[in-house]
């Protein structure tokens, strides 16, 4: 199944996700006050995602300054709150994307390869700068684990689009 990339500069589907921490939904998409930066990983399964989201971690009050930071993956509660637990995460996490979530994101899908990889469909990594109305400013997918933005760069470049009211990019 093909999935169609995302329209930069379009509004995107506001969507919730379950956070870990209570029964709360944290939402997407919908307009409000700040920034969101909206990162997909793959789950527990993945070590380089534990690598990636602890370099966010670390940078967690110099993102949070600029933008709120939502954080998801297809995993269960349980397996998300035994990482947020082991890791010590302090950013939004959440829980539970499903296949059609996956999908209007325009991310890559995967099977696991075993069932000691996962269970069932995941989203390969994914991360999106929203504005505050809801529209879609920078998105970078990739079709594997080992491709992701550069939290440093994309900070910088986040903090630069959001001062100086840049434009969205690539659509042409």
């Amino acid at each position: 199944m093909t999935t169609a990339r995302p329209s930069v500069g379009a509004p995107i589907h506001p969507t919730s996700f379950p956070f870990v921490m209570g029964g709360d939904n944290i939402a997407v998409g919908e307009p409000k006050d700040r920034w969101t930066l909206l990162v997909v990983y793959r789950g527990k399964h993945c070590p380089r995602c534990k690598r990636y989201l602890n370099k966010l971690n670390d940078a967690l009050q110099s993102w949070t300054a600029v933008m709120d930071v939502v954080v998801v993956s297809a995993d269960t509660k349980e397996k998300a709150l035994a990482d947020k637990e082991e890791f010590g995460w302090e950013f939004d996490l959440c829980y539970g994307l499903t296949e059609t979530q996956m999908r209007s994101l325009g991310l890559y899908v995967s099977e696991p390869l075993s069932e000691a990889e996962t269970t069932g469909l995941f989203a390969e990594p994914g991360t999106f700068a929203i504005r505050p109305d809801g529209t879609l400013m920078l998105v970078d997918i990739s079709n594997g684990p080992a491709s992701r933005p550069d939290l440093e760069e994309l900070l910088d470049g986040m903090k630069f689009n959001i001062d100086n009211d840049r434009p969205v990019r690539g659509t042409a």
